[in-house]
């Protein structure tokens, strides 16, 4: 294993797509969405720690979930369980990871990853993340990973990259970077060739993009650049409480990547799911012979398919006459909704805010 190759695993979201399931207090990421064993956060730690040293593997979550990552995670030093004070969606995250690597060793180069992802193909992911490690370690370059598309899906960004590579093979250089687009546009994309679903991991020199900071997001520079002699000591954690607040909510993608011309793509397939919707949930589980994938020992499926089911082992669901349906039984909540309606579950769940409070939430 190389000694200046790091990961940072962004663990700080709710997770409110997996609703009633994830819950503010314990969201998606410590959860065993697929009936494994083990946890998502679990599986994306693992993967990183058959080629990145433990010591060398970070954890960016929120401070109420210290003491989850901690219990899931025993084998990750606690210093690395970096705390921000408030969500602030992903450039602050990546700011606070660069610098203090970059201070820590000037050669480090890093993986930022989602701890919510599923790879199927580990020895593939291993062999792609190394040599976009191996590339930034000699070039000034930023690596995302694209995904090679299977069907026009407008639930992910896309990634245009040029049709010659850069010199090593199977890293391109990146032309456009486009937001969720919708099914025509997708079925373009997915004609074109030149595109790729945007899996939102990203590899890079520390130095490189703290220099990037620099110069595209001035402003999130130099709050970082200000407080960077309290990064690596006892004084850390109340600096970052003082840069959180005064940071801008902005995402990796917006403040760095689709401004700098550096940034380069690897085709990639390794069996990759973003695991954001029950629906990605249930395109990944074993399903019956009527298509019904349930996450449950104690469910009696009766005149109904291709359904999701998940609900408590210790309680009997039967269900009757469903058709493409999510149903999500909790202890306290439960959620029957049509497939087609699960991008409107954000929305479900504000209303319950609304209306009952953050008693469900």
């Amino acid at each position: 294993m190389n000694k200046h190759h790091y990961v940072a695993i962004m663990a700080g979201g709710i997770g409110s797509r997996f609703w009633p399931k994830s819950r503010a207090g314990f969201p998606k990421q410590f959860l065993d969405i697929l009936n494994t064993g083990k946890s998502l956060i679990q599986w994306t730690f693992e993967r990183y720690a058959s080629f990145i040293p433990t010591e060398n593997i970070y954890v960016v979550t929120s401070d109420e979930y210290k003491d989850i990552v901690a219990q899931q995670l025993p084998g990750i030093p606690v210093e690395n369980i970096l705390c921000e004070p408030s969500r602030k969606n992903t450039a602050p995250c990546v700011a606070y990871i660069a610098f203090k690597l970059a201070q820590k060793d000037p050669e480090a180069c890093m993986v930022v990853a989602p701890s919510d992802h599923m790879i199927l193909d580990g020895e593939t992911f291993t062999k792609i993340a190394t040599k976009a490690l191996d590339f930034v370690g000699n070039n000034p370059a930023f690596i995302t990973l694209g995904i090679k598309p299977s069907n026009p899906n407008t639930g992910y960004g896309y990634i245009q990259h040029e049709m010659t590579h850069s010199g090593v093979d199977d890293i391109f250089k990146v032309k456009t970077f486009t937001e969720k687009p919708n099914l025509e546009l997708a079925k373009t994309f997915l004609a074109s060739g030149d595109f790729l679903w945007n899996a939102g991991i990203f590899v890079w020199k520390a130095k490189d993009v703290v220099n990037a900071f620099r110069e595209h997001q001035a402003e999130m520079y130099d709050l970082f650049d200000n407080e960077k002699k309290s990064f690596n000591t006892p004084d850390e954690k109340a600096a970052i409480d003082r840069i959180y607040p005064l940071c801008t909510n902005v995402s990796i993608d917006f403040a760095i990547m689709e401004k700098a011309n550096n940034v380069f793509v690897i085709p990639s397939s390794f069996g990759w799911s973003d695991l954001g919707t029950w629906t990605s949930a249930y395109d990944n589980l074993e399903k019956d012979y009527l298509g019904n994938a349930v996450t449950s020992n104690n469910v009696i499926i009766i005149d109904s398919t291709k359904c999701m089911v998940s609900s408590p082992h210790n309680k009997l669901v039967v269900l009757q006459g469903m058709d493409d349906f999510i149903v999500i039984d909790t202890p306290d909540a439960l959620l029957i909704c049509k497939k087609e309606k699960e991008q409107a579950i954000k929305e479900y769940v504000a209303e319950v805010k609304r209306s009952k409070g953050d008693m469900y939430l």
